[in-house]
């Protein structure tokens, strides 16, 4: 299927790529920590038959320089834009914290009747570098709705690395202690995914080394499942981080971090949860990758 692209540039940094003639679905696509936009992934998707907006939602002019205090509106407004120009069904796809700003957004935007979320956390957490006024600590929320701080896990100071300095890292460890050491504030940061009628798809693999993405997706659709709102729950014992698409090249290779898995499984895994992808969010397999 052949699509165009358009750049946006107001009011934030993005891009919409879309199927020649048009679309009756539309997916905004969040990347994660990297503040990149996912112009690959949209490609992908509008290939699919579905409009695709990726939008550059921290880092950017008169937006924080880290994942802090975000407003959930930002996305909100990003809704508006799909709305206007797809119609029809309105999903959210998002990678790691993308994925956390995806699902926080299908439970206060009812509008989204589609979440897709890769590596998903199950509760909020805190900060990733700076807010707008350029302070890391001490540790506030990711996210805010309404002007109101969302709920959040802090970090657990006294995590150290376990690999030698120079070498990359894995941030696994330190997100499981900082859940158990504050265990009151991640049951008030809990995602209540079961309060949105949106349809879920969670996927994850199990040699997660960022964060444990597996064990949190299917805290969240054991959440689904309790209000007899089911989720997809598409999972690899071998896949890492940053599961790929068919279609997406691998992932590229990082010297800071360890994401785990290998190129090998985390397409493995994007493959097999593909069909539950684009069934979901309202797209089409068959022209998929034309």
């Amino acid at each position: 299927m052949e699509v165009v692209e358009h750049a946006v540039r107001e009011p934030w940094v993005g891009v919409l790529v879309e199927p020649v003639g048009g679309s009756r679905a539309g997916v905004l696509v969040l990347g994660g920590s990297s503040g990149r936009v996912e112009v690959e992934r949209c490609r992908v998707l509008a290939r699919a038959g579905m409009t695709a907006l990726s939008i550059r939602w921290f880092g950017g002019a008169g937006q924080a320089p880290g994942i802090c205090e975000i407003p959930l509106e930002t996305f909100v407004a990003a809704i508006d834009l799909l709305q206007a120009r797809a119609g029809g069904r309105i999903g959210a796809l998002g990678l790691s914290k993308g994925a956390e700003a995806a699902l926080l957004l299908a439970v206060h935007d009812p509008r989204v009747e589609a979440v897709v979320a890769l590596s998903p956390t199950s509760v909020v957490w805190g900060n990733v570098g700076p807010g707008v006024d350029g302070v890391t600590y001490p540790y506030r929320s990711s996210w805010t709705w309404k002007g109101a701080p969302v709920p959040f896990v802090p970090y657990d100071e006294s995590w150290t690395r376990a690999e030698a300095p120079g070498e990359p890292v894995s941030f696994r460890s330190q997100y499981e202690r900082s859940r158990q050491r504050f265990a009151e504030a991640a049951r008030a940061a809990v995602i209540p995914i079961e309060q949105s009628d949106a349809q879920v798809v969670l996927v994850a693999g199990g040699d997660d080394r960022m964060w444990p993405s597996l064990a949190f997706a299917q805290e969240l659709a054991a959440r689904r499942v309790s209000v007899g709102r089911p989720a997809r729950l598409v999972t690899s014992p071998d896949a890492g981080h940053r599961p790929r698409l068919p279609g997406e090249g691998p992932a590229g290779h990082s010297d800071r971090f360890r994401y785990g898995g290998t190129a090998e499984a985390d397409a493995a895994l994007g493959a097999a949860a593909w069909a539950p992808i684009i069934d979901t969010l309202g797209g089409h397999t068959s022209s998929s990758l034309a």
